[in-house]
């Protein structure tokens, strides 16, 4: 079986027929609501579709999941399959053993198991697959026994919390100075550093800090949303994320004036060489770009042209796809409106933001010296500074209900007052709400992070080992850091 994605924007460069025209194909698309992304099976050698997966590819796309999400979905299919050709079967004839055999291999066998949280995904998806094969009466019943309390032969066998791995003010200055900025340990000019923006990794690095947003929000930031943009005053920015949000709920995001002064100092130095230097290669490609003319600040919309078409799009509904391709005319010809640019004069993609992380990781580690902070037994990741700025608010916004009374004495009345207090000045409520979780028992997973766990254990087993010089605390924080990966 073969696997292949719908992409309307190739229809007019690669579709050759005298049937239809790619106009026709794209606006029947539309009409069907068959989304870019869609996963689509072929027979490998017919290359005709398979009409019960093809069926499934449209469920998935009616679900309004985003471009992304549809071809994970689909590629956990096509693995599936691929595994079980290898046994002489197929995901329309599988059975509990052959869907074992797969978890088996994704889990354990192959060359890079995956962890737990993957797995979750797939078996999630393999569910979602054979419940609606068995509704639409294409399989009489599920491949996978139903165990006890509704558990299948696929569900991960053990569930873990959040992966909440965040960072110390040292920690992560090394990170942003020395991995991303190219600076040595000591805060001096590395002459060997080869690294091509480090200002932008670097105010990257401080807006995902800053604002405690996922990757996709940070991101995909636009000019205007960010005050970046003529006529406005500059300091703090506040706007609103929708559609590049986590399951396109809405909610406002504040980055601090620290943190556009980061993004600022990029657009002054570094900006302005990439754009000249793509500037003519955007207007080759104007054609299949949004070319912006009009930008209204305060109603938060812009209106140009997309597809020969004068278009106009509040900038919280532009998704992730649509804002890669705006551009407005600068001064040096088409230049992007994200904030973030690459060498193509466009907004980076996953792949490239995850490239720059593991180079400055391989940059932290190899220079790293006795001054270095400790580092973790695994790489850091971006998502780690949102869990580092959920922590760093919450220990903030306790603190300040807490005041100077003792530890022991301020938690029991910290614990008393979040049940009667007026939920607005909730500590844990607050940053929920920042963090955009749709429901707060995920922020709970962050309070055991934000007591001081060492001086407890100083308090507690003061004295029992060692000499003066070595402390229970220490072999409690060596513990801790080996349990975390991490301090």
């Amino acid at each position: 079986m073969d696997l292949a994605f719908v992409e309307s924007g190739l229809l007019e460069k690669y579709l050759d027929s005298d049937v239809i025209s790619a106009e026709q194909v794209a606006a029947l698309l539309k009409r069907r609501g068959i989304l870019d992304g869609t996963p689509m099976y072929l027979d490998e050698e017919t290359q005709t579709p398979i009409p019960p997966l093809c069926e499934f590819g449209r469920y998935l796309s009616t679900a309004l999941l985003d471009e992304t999400t549809l071809k994970d979905y689909g590629r956990v299919v096509g693995r599936v399959d691929d595994h079980l050709a290898e046994l002489n079967s197929d995901v329309l004839s599988a059975t509990e053993s052959d869907l074992v055999s797969y978890r088996s291999h994704r889990t354990q066998w192959q060359k890079k198991p995956v962890g737990g949280s993957v797995w979750s995904r797939e078996s999630f998806v393999l569910d979602d697959l054979y419940g609606f094969l068995v509704d639409r009466k294409i399989l009489t019943h599920r491949p996978a026994r139903l165990a006890a309390r509704g558990r299948n032969a696929l569900a991960p066998q053990v569930r873990s919390g959040m992966d909440i791995r965040h960072l110390t003010f040292e920690q992560y200055r090394y990170f942003r100075d020395v991995g991303l900025g190219g600076q040595l340990p000591d805060a001096q000019v590395n002459p060997t550093f080869r690294g091509w923006s480090p200002l932008r990794d670097r105010a990257g690095s401080d807006i995902a800090l800053g604002s405690g947003t996922r990757w996709r929000e940070w991101a995909t930031v636009l000019l205007p949303e960010v005050g970046l943009w003529p006529g406005m005053p500059g300091g703090a920015a506040e706007f609103t994320v929708q559609a590049c949000a986590k399951y396109a709920k809405a909610r406002t995001i504040y980055v601090p004036e620290d943190a556009v002064g980061s993004a600022e100092l990029f657009c002054l130095l570094e900006r302005p060489d990439i754009v000249c230097r793509a500037a003519r290669s955007l207007e080759r490609k104007a054609r299949d770009l949004f070319v912006v003319g009009e930008v209204d600040v305060a109603g938060g919309r812009v209106r140009g042209v997309l597809d020969g078409v004068v278009r106009e799009f509040q900038m919280s509904a532009m998704d992730a796809k649509l804002r890669r391709i705006t551009v407005f005319e600068g001064e040096f010809g088409l230049e992007a409106l994200t904030l973030f640019v690459c060498r193509g004069g466009l907004m980076p993609g996953a792949d490239a933001w995850k490239s720059y992380r593991h180079r400055a990781w391989t940059r932290m580690t190899d220079l790293a010296d006795e001054t270095t902070p400790l580092l973790p037994a695994r790489r850091w990741r971006w998502h780690d500074l949102r869990h580092t700025y959920a922590l760093r608010l919450l220990t903030y916004l306790e603190n300040m209900m807490d005041g100077e009374e003792p530890d022991l004495q301020a938690r029991r009345r910290r614990h008393r007052s979040y049940l009667t207090g007026h939920i607005r000045h909730n500590p844990l409520l607050i940053v929920s709400r920042r963090l955009g979780h749709s429901n707060p028992e995920t922020t709970y997973e962050y309070l055991q992070y934000t007591d001081d766990l060492i001086n407890e254990f100083e308090a507690a087993f003061n004295g029992w080992v060692g000499d003066d010089e070595t402390s229970y605390a220490a072999i409690a924080s060596h513990a801790i850091s080996s349990a975390k990966g991490g301090r």
